[in-house]
């Protein structure tokens, strides 16, 4: 890539004004074009830069970010190193972009995401956690073991992020495919999770059971327990009790229409 083209893409994408990050992006796929994705390695750090705006600040600038994700899924599948790097990017911004990223990039992920996944502490971990539970592959069902002791995890934000990407892989697999002691192991773990400490995580446990059960991943008789439990958390009993999280309350009533 010439010199001067890199400076001018460089210098429009540091800018934090929406019409020139639009031309900056725009002279990146036309490079992109030109050299071909494979050559466009000296684009990526630039493009990736973009990971760390303040979407949260400026909303106008999200969906630079979403064009600069998908901008470097196109790339190829050599960027996923560079990519798994970036989820120890020390913010917060950066390291969700790269997370979303790699789960589009999809089943070559995998491997490399589980490597890192036994390196890395907590809080890097759930954001391997969360790009794992973006692939859409049947070779997910490589990461349910990580994702199963993950869910029982003692750090709160792992444990979260575990248990909802529990039922968003079950959507990727065949209830052939998800069998055994694996998927009772599976099913087992997010009933227990219906009683945490925090509402958020039961109201996930909640749905990914309702996720189980409707994409035939739970016999009947775990069926059968689901529904117990979703009436005693909506106070439908005979105990007149309930979960006083309307999140939970509202996760169980949909989780009903599976069972």
């Amino acid at each position: 890539m010439a010199d001067d083209r890199y400076l001018t893409i460089r210098e429009l994408l540091a800018s934090s004004r929406p019409e020139d990050l639009h031309r900056g992006l725009e002279l990146v796929k036309c490079e992109i074009a030109r050299i071909g994705s494979a050559e466009a390695r000296e684009l990526f750090e630039v493009v990736t830069s973009l990971f760390y705006l303040d979407t949260f600040e400026q909303p106008q600038l999200a969906p630079f970010v979403e064009e600069a994700i998908s901008l470097v899924v196109g790339f190829g599948h050599w960027v996923i190193p560079a990519l798994v790097e970036k989820l120890d990017a020390s913010d917060f911004k950066a390291e969700l972009a790269a997370a979303a990223a790699l789960g589009r990039i999809g089943a070559d992920a995998i491997e490399p995401l589980l490597g890192a996944y036994a390196r890395a502490d907590e809080d890097r971990r759930v954001f391997i956690l969360y790009a794992l539970g973006k692939i859409r592959s049947a070779r997910v069902l490589a990461a349910v073991p990580a994702l199963l002791e993950a869910a029982g995890s003692s750090h709160t934000e792992v444990r979260d992020t575990a248990t909802r990407a529990l039922g968003k892989v079950a959507e990727s697999l065949a209830p052939t495919e998800l069998g055994g002691d694996l998927r009772r192991a599976v099913v087992g773990r997010l009933l227990a999770n219906l009683v945490d400490r925090s509402q958020v995580i039961r109201a996930k446990a909640v749905r990914s059971l309702g996720k189980l059960a409707k994409l035939g991943h739970m016999t009947p008789d775990e069926c059968a327990e689901l529904g117990t439990v979703c009436a005693s958390l909506l106070g439908t009993d005979d105990a007149h009790t309930w979960d006083h999280a309307y999140i939970v309350r509202r996760e169980a009533e949909e989780a009903m229409r599976y069972l």
